[in-house]
């Protein structure tokens, strides 16, 4: 693949990915998939950077503390096991023990002990961090709303659900909530995972 300048515009020459197309050993995509490929990538990109934007100047919360407020304030009790919030958010056990271990420190998340687990963990939304959830909502979804669905139609918008839970292989079913008692696979979040990442 080549970079070429046309009117002070640079456009990418293909030719180099079409010649490796010839190479047998990928399903190598369509013209048409590709297309669709990077047109995504683009959509999500420039969706999540508007998305992230708005939260830091309005909130000052990263998108992925918003997304654990939000599984909190929806959970029962606004609790969740420490592994079943990291599967909700879509986040390691390391990056979420980071995530929380700061949302603590804002008072807004608390931790203890799984009653039935000595080694598991609970994290449970404080009024503090709902009150947060609720100042930061209505300008988050203003986002949301202005840079995705005033943008596409009521059908694309069913289309946009099937697709993305297609994707996301939602059929695996639910996890689940941790409504009074935890099961007993230790959720192993210790110091270590801290370090994973910096804020």
């Amino acid at each position: 693949m080549s970079i070429t300048t046309v009117e002070g515009c640079q456009t990418l020459n293909y030719l180099g990915y079409a010649w490796l197309m010839t190479d047998s050993r990928a399903r190598w995509l369509s013209a048409e998939e590709q297309h669709a490929w990077r047109a995504f990538l683009a959509a999500t990109a420039t969706l999540f950077s508007a998305v992230e934007g708005q939260l830091g100047r309005e909130s000052g919360i990263p998108h992925g503390y918003y997304e654990i407020l939000v599984n909190l304030s929806e959970a029962p009790d606004r609790s969740l096991r420490m592994s079943q919030l990291a599967e909700a958010s879509t986040s390691s056990k390391s990056r979420l023990s980071h995530a929380v271990a700061r949302l603590e420190e804002r008072g807004w998340v608390e931790r203890r002990d799984c009653p039935s687990d000595r080694r598991g963990q609970v994290a449970r939304l404080t009024d503090a961090g709902f009150a947060a959830l609720d100042a930061a909502a209505p300008g988050h979804v203003e986002q949301v709303r202005r840079s995705l669905f005033d943008r596409i139609s009521a059908d694309q918008v069913t289309q946009l659900a099937a697709i993305s839970t297609a994707v996301a292989g939602g059929e695996q079913g639910d996890s689940g909530f941790c409504p009074g008692t935890c099961d007993a696979e230790s959720d192993d979040l210790g110091e270590a995972g801290l370090a994973e990442l910096a804020d």
